[in-house]
């Protein structure tokens, strides 16, 4: 079967549409969902030595795929467990399966007081995605608390352990993302213990880092507060940007943010208008005091400049609706639109086709890209399409 096609009598599997957020994409030619770690193992091994087309599925929140189906195996990953490791006193290692829901693994974290990625509450998908798109959010990143993962290299065919280092992260992206290919088994996490020894008060987040977050909760920046609060609290900002899934809600029906914040040298960024948000990756040098000696500053007292200019993130939100584009906006006919509530997301509103979503996204790069010469980059996979 290594043309990808369904084995004679086998029933039709769902089409993608059904087990992506975004609820596009067609019909499989086969789709599997090995329920344990040893089948997963080997059901790719066997796939992968057919030399079958196959494509990897989580939780499909970061997955767009096409109308026209994908013309292989999907390999549907459910694999579920949660076990805690040895760790330094205060400490906390955790040990998740790759199909493990991440917000379910967010709850446990939270009802048990261990802190760290509390402010990562309700980004949909799975456990095993999640280091592959090195998710952040809230001023909360999975690489703060990220030891490793568990790897079947399709290269190799080989099982390796990926640490924190050999993961390669940076903003949204990693090894995995960038070409290296396999399957994510297990993720291990480090958390801080937020429990207080006396047992008298709740268990405490990790510092607030994000200034929304702060001001929601009415606390400076590096406070802390309950883990559950300040859950509670990130729920409730992503449900008001429609970044919770929930089937009342058309705005949630999206693969969340689809485009990622782009990085720009620092000259570039200066060419924006000043209003522009922009948050520097890399800090120029500090202040340094010179010495002067009868009123003149000598060349050799100069401090050298930082090495090579720095890079600056900016908002592609900001970007997107500066160019002109609305929340709630569509093009004319389709059923794709930008989130009435955010205009980060795109959309389906009812029955929209992956042509269409991705009509939509190319309208939004190619008005930033006119306006300001910037071009965005889509967050979420793209199967059978390119933008």
């Amino acid at each position: 079967m290594t043309d990808g096609s369904r084995p004679e009598g086998a029933p039709e599997p769902p089409a993608l549409s059904t087990l992506t957020t975004m609820q596009v994409g067609g019909v499989p030619a086969r789709l599997i969902e090995p329920p344990t770690r040893e089948a997963l193992i080997e059901s790719a091994l066997e796939i992968w030595g057919e030399g079958d087309d196959w494509l990897l599925l989580g939780g499909g929140s970061n997955t767009v795929a096409s109308d026209d189906g994908f013309d292989g195996t999907v390999i549907r990953v459910v694999t579920r467990g949660i076990e805690r490791l040895d760790a330094e006193p205060g400490r906390i290692r955790l040990r998740v399966q790759a199909g493990e829901p991440w917000d379910a693994l967010v709850a446990h974290t939270v009802r048990n007081g261990w802190s760290g990625i509390e402010a990562l509450a309700g980004i949909p998908g799975s456990t095993g995605a999640a280091p592959v798109q090195n998710i952040g959010a809230y001023g909360q990143e999975l690489e703060a608390s990220l030891l490793g993962v568990e790897f079947l290299d399709y290269e190799t065919g080989e099982l390796r352990w990926l640490s924190h280092t050999d993961l390669g992260l940076g903003y949204r992206t990693s090894v995995l993302k960038r070409g290296m290919r396999g399957v994510v088994l297990s993720v291990d996490l480090e958390l801080a213990d937020g429990n207080d020894p006396s047992g008298l008060g709740a268990p405490l987040s990790a510092p607030i880092a994000y200034a929304q977050l702060a001001d929601t909760l009415g606390v400076p920046l590096g406070s802390r507060v309950s883990v559950a609060e300040l859950r509670r609290s990130v729920l409730a900002l992503r449900a008001s940007k429609g970044m919770v899934l929930d089937p009342d809600d058309q705005d949630s029906v999206s693969a969340g943010s689809f485009f990622t914040n782009p990085i720009v040298s620092e000259n570039f960024a200066r060419s924006l208008p000043a209003n522009a948000p922009r948050w520097p990756i890399t800090p120029p040098e500090p202040d340094t005091v010179l010495g002067i000696e009868g009123g003149v500053v000598y060349p050799q007292d100069i401090p050298a400049l930082a090495d090579g200019p720095y890079d600056v993130k900016l908002s592609a939100a900001w970007l997107i609706e500066q160019a002109g584009i609305r929340r709630g906006f569509g093009l004319p006919g389709s059923r794709a639109a930008i989130s009435s509530k955010h205009t980060l997301a795109l959309t389906n509103r009812g029955g929209a086709t992956a042509d269409e979503i991705v009509q939509l996204a190319s309208y939004v790069q190619a008005r930033v890209q006119a306006e300001f010469g910037v071009v965005l980059h889509p967050e979420p996979i793209l199967v059978g399409m390119v933008l």
